[in-house]
């Protein structure tokens, strides 16, 4: 259930190692090999590679993953959230570009918004969507947790984006949300409302998050159905030549408090 996110941070690379777009390659495949038998998915964060005009690299990355490693699932951390004609194109970047599997996505301009990256014509291979619910950053509560209305009641926002997941969007497609580790009771909450859909859980580890903690709130009634997210936990757990098998014993570790 580990996801291995790859934020490639050249001011935190180990010593000795480029920090133009070479060593950001680098960095990353040496993350990938070293973690790969472990991980069941890798999410490169489109930013860390945008900031450095390394969007080269990036294209190489996924494309090491999907022909190295085709049985880890690449999912592109852009949440893009758009008009329809813009979608269209955030849609074609991740899976015609970038070959993802999967692609976050913001969906709060709603339908139309989220539409284009099921169209066959922007996604031929019927990847997956995966839409924010309940973020793990703590300004999430600003907008997520407010209280508003429909004719089913009263409930907080993200609530309503979980239950608009299971009823309507994921009959367009492939769908999962994503949850954040530092929100348990949410998290349960919404486990509750959308059954087996998968969960994609950030914030284990640098943010706080406990992975066991996740396992217990997070999974679905199989005992699966989470998609867990470390990154920089993994990615830094040590500064030196060593920084790749550092990465995996912390892998290890995580992966270990996921199945026990």
């Amino acid at each position: 259930m580990l996801c291995v996110g790859l934020d490639p941070d050249p001011a935190r690379f180990p010593a000795g190692l480029s920090t133009d777009e070479a060593g950001i390659e680098r960095f990353c495949r040496a993350i990938i090999d070293a973690t790969a038998d472990i991980a069941c998915a890798f999410k490169p964060q489109i930013a860390y590679f945008a900031s450095q005009g390394a969007e080269g690299a990036l294209e190489s990355i996924c494309g090491y993953v999907r022909e190295t490693y085709p049985d880890v699932t690449l999912i592109l951390d852009a949440k893009r959230g758009d008009i329809g004609s813009t979608a269209d194109h955030y849609a074609r970047e991740a899976f015609q570009r970038y070959r993802a599997h999967a692609v976050t996505v913001n969906p709060y301009m709603g339908t139309d918004s989220i539409e284009p990256f099921f169209n066959p014509a922007n996604n031929p291979d019927g990847g997956g969507v995966i839409l924010l619910c309940r973020t793990s950053n703590p300004g999430g509560d600003d907008l997520q947790s407010i209280v508003s209305s429909d004719e089913h009641g009263a409930k907080p926002l993200y609530v309503h984006v979980a239950e608009r997941t299971a009823e309507q969007w994921s009959q367009l497609g492939e769908c999962a949300l994503v949850v954040g580790a530092t929100y348990p009771t949410e998290l349960a909450d919404v486990r509750r409302i959308v059954g087996d859909l998968p969960l994609l859980v950030p914030g284990v580890g640098a943010q706080g998050g406990d992975a066991g903690t996740v396992r217990e709130h997070g999974s679905a009634p199989s005992g699966r159905g989470l998609i867990v997210n470390s990154s920089r936990a993994i990615l830094y757990a040590s500064t030196g030549e060593d920084f790749a098998e550092a990465a995996r014993a912390e892998a290890e570790r995580t992966a270990a408090k996921l199945s026990c």
